[in-house]
Order: structure tokens, then C-alpha cells, then sequence
């Protein structure tokens, strides 16, 4: 019986042994890719605006802002969702909500909010910090 691997060239098992090499790496590249999205998802609570525990208040624009609470809910979608409650002094509390879609570089998230700008935040284990305005949000898993 002949055997089909002996007719081949040291050449063409070398390519086959590369190739079936690399679609390995690029398989456990993306599984690590899709593993790493997953552990980012989940509900963030707001634990601080400018390393003040919340509830709080922080100045901002000229105004005495009382961040009451918030939560951060990050999807494996690359979808996001932000809820803040806060009041200012004429207004005795506000809801806001934003929806935004995001994309990951290592541990930093780039967020294009819908009907705003971008922002950038950085995941620190279960940490999630953003920059806002000049405001440092902290949100913690």
C-alpha cells in the first residue's frame, strides 16, 4: 500500500505543518479575544467621581453637581449603557441614560456615546475608570 505522505515533499509538509500552525494561533488568538470581552461584560457601580466616594459633591461648569449614584453596564456585544443619578441645586434629582458602542485596545475602551463624543476608559481588573469633561469616574464590578 502506498503511503500519500511519503510522496510528499519536505517542502509541502513543511507549508502544511506552517499552516496548520498558524490557524491554531489565530483559533486560541481569538477564543483568548472573545474570553477576555466576556470578563470585561458585566454591571459596573460608580464608586467614585474624582476620588470622592459616592454619593458626592463635585464642582463642575460653575455648578455644585450631588452625584447621587451610577452604574456602567458593559455587553461583550460592544455595546454599553450608562445611568447616572445626580441633582443640581435647581433640580431636586435627574435621570440620564446613554447608550454608546465601544471598542478595546488591551485595557483601554474607546466609547462613542450615541448623541455625544467619544471617551476613553481603562479596565484595571474589576475597575473600570473614565475620563468625563475633566471628571475622573470610577466604576467598580
Amino acid at each position: 500500500m502506498n503511503n500519500p505522505i511519503q510522496s510528499l515533499s519536505p517542502r509541502a509538509i513543511s507549508l502544511a505543518l506552517i499552516t496548520l500552525l498558524l490557524t491554531v494561533l489565530s483559533l486560541r488568538a481569538r477564543s483568548q479575544s472573545v474570553l477576555e470581552t466576556n470578563n470585561l461584560a458585566g454591571d459596573y457601580k460608580l464608586i467614585s467621581v474624582n476620588s470622592n466616594a459616592v454619593p458626592c459633591v463635585v464642582h463642575h461648569e460653575d455648578a455644585d453637581i450631588t452625584v447621587k449614584s451610577g452604574l456602567m453596564v458593559i455587553r461583550a456585544d460592544g455595546t454599553c449603557s450608562s445611568h447616572s443619578v445626580f441633582s443640581l441645586p435647581q433640580n431636586p434629582e435627574i435621570n440620564r441614560r446613554v447608550e454608546a458602542t465601544y471598542t478595546r485596545s488591551g485595557n483601554v475602551l474607546t466609547l462613542l456615546w450615541k448623541g455625544a463624543g467619544r471617551t476613553k476608559g481603562t479596565l484595571d481588573g474589576n475597575t473600570f475608570t473614565i475620563n468625563n469633561e475633566g471628571m475622573i469616574f470610577a466604576y467598580q464590578k
